[in-house]
């Protein structure tokens, strides 16, 4: 994906009087709203403070993008992506995990793109026990079908919450008593080295980038996959189920 294209052409919803109609609608969930770049006009304006009001991230694209994306030139300079899940609140995440008899595990996602590593990333941690995923609402992908079929079901059972800052996050489960470790290519102790059997999040970063620097200093430790071949990394869906299978073996499968 290029830098400024917003995720995903799937479930989407074209034109000014559809999107505002599932602006307003209870029953209907977006995960993101893109208007044309530089508009002003009234009914876009309408759009951008119906999407506030049901706190759905809206983007600004050129127009350009727009095309390609809506895959028609009569999009009247909108649209919206349907979600296939429901978010919860972080307070919410933090309370259920907090009432659980196991030790919190959770993941952080910072700004996964593609829709299949997402999928597959669900997929792996609802198998592994994890107790709550954390997504930015922005720069990343949202829960469109395409997750949800790489996720092969496990979309329906996982628990998702969607925060406006990762960083701010990151704090609360750490003054909460959570561990936070980044998987990071660089860094210099291997992910056997950990004791996971606590309250923990790990942090996963996107394609490409990996987790932001300011995300990784805020860590509690930073662990990498040794890498014993020619190439420098794995997939993230498949360094994240590495990880996640450790945890499963150091807390003796189910706790």
């Amino acid at each position: 994906m290029r830098d400024g294209d917003p995720p995903y052409d799937d479930d989407l919803i074209v034109g000014v009087h559809p999107l505002k109609e599932a602006l307003r609608t209870v029953n209907v969930r977006l995960d993101q709203v893109i208007i044309r770049q530089g508009s002003r006009n009234r009914q876009h304006e309408e759009i951008r403070r119906l999407a506030k009001h049901a706190c759905v991230p809206v983007k600004l694209v050129p127009s350009e993008a727009l095309d390609r994306l809506a895959r028609s030139p009569k999009h009247q300079g909108v649209l919206g992506y349907v979600s296939q899940k429901v978010y919860v609140s972080f307070d919410a995440l933090l309370e259920e995990v907090g009432m659980a008899e196991v030790s919190p595990f959770l993941l952080v996602l910072d700004g996964v793109e593609d829709p299949r590593n997402m999928g597959a990333i669900i997929r792996t941690a609802e198998g592994a026990g994890v107790s709550g995923v954390v997504v930015p609402d922005r720069r990343a992908v949202g829960m469109t079908s395409v997750v949800a079929r790489a996720s092969a079901g496990a979309l329906e059972h996982a628990t998702v919450a969607r925060v406006a800052n990762l960083s701010q996050s990151i704090e609360r489960l750490k003054s909460n008593g959570v561990w936070v470790y980044g998987l990071d290519p660089h860094a210099a102790k291997s992910y056997l080295d950990l004791d996971y059997r606590g309250p923990i999040a790990i942090v996963v970063g996107g394609e490409g980038r990996g987790i932001r620097p300011g995300l990784l200093k805020q860590c509690d430790d930073r662990v990498a996959i040794p890498m014993q071949g020619t190439v420098s990394s794995l997939n993230v869906s498949v360094a994240a189920a590495v990880l996640f299978y450790e945890v499963v073996r150091q807390r003796g499968g189910s706790e």
